[in-house]
């Protein structure tokens, strides 16, 4: 694997360990956050393996992919439609409350689990 590749690769793995510890400490919200952070961090991996270019500064899961020229089938383009919602940038607290308050336990599993599978299929995506 390319090193620039590899750099964003082992950030993608850090931010699932950290969805890991969020779902383990209870906050629900940061585990989808850092849910969307890991399939960010992967796609501009795969961007910068596909293209070589530096991948840009960018937090929407669709328009990573589609520069990274990803085909997904429209249950993953869905996925990463949903995820998107999640990313933190600045926000006040009545956005990040209104936000929360729809996510519990479940949905924080649900997301963690999806985004393990998805990441497991990203990596298998380098070539």
């Amino acid at each position: 694997m390319d090193k620039d590749v590899k750099y964003w690769y082992d950030l993608s793995v850090y931010d699932k360990g950290s969805a890991e510890a969020m779902y383990k400490a209870g906050r629900y919200l940061y585990v989808l956050f850092m849910c969307q952070q890991v399939v960010e961090k992967m796609l501009k991996g795969i961007l910068v393996n596909n293209t070589g270019k530096f991948p840009p500064r960018i937090h929407d899961l669709i328009k990573l992919a589609d520069i990274a020229k990803i085909d997904f089938d429209p249950d993953r383009l869905e996925f990463m439609r949903e995820l998107t919602l999640y990313y933190i940038e600045t926000r006040y607290p009545s956005d990040i409350e209104n936000i929360g308050s729809s996510v519990d336990k479940k949905l924080a599993n649900l997301y963690l689990t999806k985004t393990k599978e998805f990441l497991k299929w990203l990596k298998a995506e380098i070539k």
